[in-house]
């Protein structure tokens, strides 16, 4: 994916009330930057946001954290949320290999929506699917690890099947065709693309076993 320089795009972020400029301050206390204190979920690669805006608008019971590590696509979500008055989510710009230096027991749920595949073998480790993310995310996670993917990469998708069983976690809600169930879902910007071209979106909730 190409990406284009975004002007001013730190001042953009920053000025945003959706946006955590230091989320490492945050360690160990993040219920405190929401109104409300309730479940945390996370989007990992949230993109230009269309997902996490859409769910917390269906679900205020939540709150929500989208972490993307360019400012100049997530200045695109930030602008998305210009005309929302949604408390319960918050966007930060970190690379996932750095969530232990925020996150430390707080999320109920993780998403992982169209992840970059990293389709060369040689690269695996790299997904964010493989063992040494999964083994990252255990940490993160207040109680059982919960984690729903979304990709439209079937080399992705298998080696995610086989990398959550091979690191103890129950498979449910597995499906070839996402968009072809009746599994509750909002879609994300590459989503919508991906469907109009009439491509399967492959999904599944793994849960580790305790």
């Amino acid at each position: 994916m190409r990406l284009r320089n975004v002007k001013n795009a730190y001042e953009i972020l920053t000025s945003s009330f959706y946006f955590v400029e230091n989320p490492k301050d945050y360690k160990n206390n993040l219920s405190s930057l929401f109104l409300t204190e309730q479940p945390i979920h996370l989007e990992i690669g949230c993109g230009k946001g269309q997902f996490l805006i859409g769910m917390a608008k269906k679900y205020p019971e939540i709150n929500f954290i989208g972490i993307e590590k360019y400012d100049s696509v997530l200045v695109r979500a930030i602008q998305k949320c210009k005309e929302e008055d949604l408390h319960n989510l918050k966007f930060f710009c970190m690379d996932a290999k750095e969530i232990l230096d925020v996150f430390h027991h707080d999320i109920e749920t993780l998403y992982l929506n169209f992840s970059d595949p990293w389709p060369k073998n040689r690269h695996h480790e790299r997904r964010l699917t493989s063992t040494t993310f999964l083994t990252l995310y255990e940490s993160i996670f207040c109680d059982t690890p919960n984690v729903i993917q979304k990709t439209d990469n079937p080399i992705l998708f298998a080696s995610s099947l086989e990398d959550f069983s091979k690191n103890g976690y129950i498979l449910s809600n597995v499906s070839l065709n996402l968009h072809e169930t009746e599994i509750e879902n909002v879609n994300t910007e590459y989503e919508d693309k991906f469907v109009k071209l009439g491509q399967p979106i492959y999904y599944l909730k793994a849960i580790q076993k305790k």
